[in-house]
């Protein structure tokens, strides 16, 4: 008898079967339209580039009004102080868009400009920036090239024609010269000034963390001038359109400007605004073109 309940005390209690429950089953949540996922997704992107929409959006209008203007001034021929007498209506030049567009000469024409453009324009950066860059380093330096390039600098790219001319054996190369030439003092100029404008301070915490000459100029002073490398590429850009359309003008067979000057040669009034509408599309292309690699390899600018 003893065993017995010593041996009920010691067997542990019998468990009662566990209650089975079923698994709850999630509900996927509702797939909506197609339609409305594409409206969430514009409305998303259009909230987070709203202010570049806008500056789209008001770019946009601002063209429509001045061709609007445009097309008054000629159709109703208006004289107040300037004439409008001879002056293309948008409607014609559109028309000479379209002949010179079905033209291959006239593609040669841009490509050639284009051509000149490139080459005089990587030569004077190739040149300018690194040259901008010791002048400002080293006073020595400055002290030698700059008084001569102020001498250089202000003259303009018509009188150095004839100079170029004597100077190469070729008119493609004297027009790609005097492109170099347009370009380069903007650039040498800007990136002077971006040099000029280093910390002080950021040089000497380098110096006393023992960073070499070549690490500090790579890695002080090539940073912080590169904004002001930027503004000289790109005024650079706009000065060598100026004096490549000038030089084209003067001595050149082939080009945009040849192209433009022979239109007012022939009195062909609508080649004329053609071609300047042109110029103004490809230095406008190019100058942005510089922007965003500028915007590339400086992302800290985006912030």
């Amino acid at each position: 008898m003893e065993s017995a309940i010593l041996r009920r005390e010691i067997e542990p209690p019998a468990l009662e079967p566990a209650a089975v429950t079923s698994p709850e089953i999630e509900t996927p949540a509702p797939v909506q339209p197609f339609a409305v996922r594409v409206f969430t997704y514009f409305k998303r992107w259009i909230l987070v580039n709203r202010n570049e929409i806008r500056a789209i959006i008001i770019g946009t209008i601002s063209i429509a009004l001045f061709l609007l203007c445009w097309h008054l001034l000629t159709k109703y021929k208006v004289v107040a102080i300037v004439r409008f007498t001879n002056v293309p209506s948008p409607s014609a030049v559109f028309e000479s868009l379209t002949k010179a567009f079905a033209d291959s000469k006239f593609m040669m024409h841009i490509m050639l400009s284009c051509r000149r453009i490139a080459l005089g324009f990587m030569m004077a950066a190739v040149i300018a920036v690194p040259l901008g860059l010791i002048m400002g380093r080293f006073k020595l330096a400055r002290e030698v090239i700059f008084p001569v390039s102020e001498i250089l600098r202000p003259i303009p790219a018509i009188a150095w024609v004839p100079m170029a001319i004597m100077l190469w054996p070729t008119n493609e190369q004297s027009i790609v010269f005097i492109t170099f030439l347009g370009s380069f003092f903007p650039i040498l100029i800007n990136t002077l000034h971006g040099m000029s404008l280093v910390d002080p301070v950021l040089v000497r915490a380098s110096q006393c963390l023992g960073a070499k000459e070549a690490s500090i100029f790579r890695d002080v002073y090539f940073p912080s001038s590169l904004p002001h490398i930027f503004t000289g590429l790109t005024v650079g850009m706009g000065v060598a359109w100026v004096s490549l359309i000038a030089a084209e003008m003067i001595s050149g067979q082939f080009g945009i400007g040849y192209f433009t000057w022979e239109a007012y040669s022939l009195v062909q009034y609508a080649d004329i605004a053609l071609g300047m509408i042109c110029i103004g599309v490809l230095g406008l292309a190019s100058s942005a073109l510089i922007r965003g690699i500028g915007t590339l390899v400086m992302p800290w600018k985006r912030a």
